[in-house]
């Protein structure tokens, strides 16, 4: 093992559990497979044509020919749904033994016991767990599963479901649209601000597993809120998929900003469509932390639409052997004055790769534009690699477009000044990453941050033979 390879053995959430879930779907894809679980989801009219027109335009279209290597991606072997259990609660003491244990041991409720606003929890298909402080359903903030949403408030849903990513977008939208269970739904009210952050988990335990959650985020005019998900996966010996959709919407003047950790282990693809508008004066803010997986294509999105319209967005990867983060983000300047910011930071070790895609357009008539692009990757030895691909297309020419890149690798003098001064090689390899994604540290809410720190260390842990 080289010096400065990063440890693919030692991941912390590699357990699983033996629970035999209530209801599951047999393994494949087809029109029977879609009706079937609309059903079992008791579904409105127009949601089952959205599910089985999805399917059509997913078998019509091909895997994308660039990013990470899909190939090996068999979509007849997924299982696209399982049911853990009978019921979502409430209350954490009536989730099943089994599982609560499972989310106990990854830190789950532990934000909501630290006075957080309210958290949610989804094991293989389902949310299995929801609760929202009363001090904030008081004020009419909704954060609730999907599946709820669509019952209580359907008129708000049908108004922005599939508004943001259409099932046209791109294949995994496509298939996400057909097979979405899961995910949440969060509404926050003219001018209330969401002081403290909501919080997601989602877990995948079974193997030839896919997770297909889909979250909707709604802020009013002149509201903030601050949505933070995680996600893990066991280890197996079979690829498992995980091809999420996210869609935000920030109306006049509100902020929203979008923070996710994954570490998924090793297995798991992560196909990811994320993106938000923003409206007049809005703000859209993506942290995203990329951990694990065998490969990640993940490009956070955010279409400013709206005059003096601002997004920023800071994006981290991590990879080690046999891994392929394929990672960035992508800015639409459609109306004057708007702003925009992209940071991407990178690591990779072992033989591990870490790329950059990224997409900065201006149309024209978006006067007065300013995108400032900036990307750093770090490699911890000879035998890793990354790539950058930035996109800009820029039709105004009263804008103000910057681009900047670096890579960069730890050199033997800065272990020998750190380990001159008492620390072991370890130790000084983890200060050295942990300052190079000190940006994406310093975002996240403290309790976030020493996990991010946590994970850090455990990645540096077994780098040297």
């Amino acid at each position: 093992m080289n010096r400065h390879q990063l440890s693919t053995t030692k991941y912390a959430y590699g357990f699983h559990d033996n629970l035999k879930p209530v209801y599951s779907i047999p393994r494949g894809l087809s029109a029977a497979v879609v009706a079937e679980l609309s059903s079992i989801k008791s579904e409105p009219q127009w949601l089952k044509k959205i599910r089985h027109h999805s399917l059509k335009i997913f078998e019509q279209k091909k895997l994308p020919n660039w990013g990470g290597d899909l190939s090996k991606l068999d979509f007849s072997k997924i299982q696209y749904y399982i049911k853990p259990t009978e019921r979502q609660v409430s209350s954490w003491q009536q989730v099943p033994k089994v599982i609560k244990n499972t989310f106990d041991r990854l830190g789950v409720p532990q934000a909501e016991r630290r006075f957080l606003a309210g958290a949610g929890a989804q094991y293989e298909s389902e949310m299995i767990y929801h609760h929202l402080q009363e001090a904030w359903l008081k004020k009419g903030v909704i954060f609730s599963d999907l599946e709820t949403a669509i019952k209580k408030y359907p008129d708000l849903v049908k108004k922005y479901f599939g508004s943001v990513v259409p099932a046209g977008d791109n294949k995994f939208a496509a298939l996400n649209s057909a097979v979405w269970s899961g995910g949440s739904f969060v509404y926050v009210p003219k001018n209330v601000q969401v002081t403290i952050p909501l919080q997601a988990y989602f877990r995948l335990n079974s193997q030839n597993m896919g997770q297909f959650e889909r979250t909707l985020i709604i802020a009013d005019e002149g509201s903030f809120v601050h949505y933070i998900e995680g996600c893990t996966a066991p280890i197996y010996a079979v690829d498992s998929l995980h091809a999420a959709v996210v869609e935000v919407i920030a109306h006049k003047y509100s902020r929203i900003r979008y923070t996710t950790l994954q570490n998924w282990s090793a297995n798991v693809y992560n196909l990811v469509t994320k993106r938000a508008v923003a409206h007049e004066g809005a703000i859209i803010e993506w942290v995203d932390g990329n951990f694990g997986s065998k490969l990640t294509m993940k490009y956070p999105a955010v279409i400013l639409k709206g005059r003096g319209a601002h997004a920023n967005i800071l994006s981290m990867a991590i990879a080690r052997r046999s891994q392929h983060q394929d990672v960035g983000a992508k800015v639409i300047h459609m109306a004057p004055d708007t702003s925009s910011q992209i940071v991407s930071k990178s690591v990779s070790s072992g033989g591990g790769r870490c790329s950059y895609r990224g997409l900065v357009k201006v149309n024209k008539g978006a006067t007065k534009v300013k995108s400032k692009v900036q990307c750093d990757a770090l490699l911890l030895d000879k035998h890793s690699r990354s790539d950058t691909y930035p996109k800009m297309q820029v039709y105004e020419h009263d804008c103000q477009i910057e681009h900047e890149t670096t890579v960069s690798k730890i050199g033997d003098e800065q272990l020998f000044y750190l380990k001159s001064r008492g620390l072991s090689e370890i130790e000084a390899i983890s200060l050295i990453v942990g300052g190079f994604i000190e940006p994406v540290a310093k975002e996240l809410p403290m309790e976030y941050a020493v996990e991010l720190n946590r994970l850090i260390n455990l990645e540096m842990e077994n780098s040297i033979a």
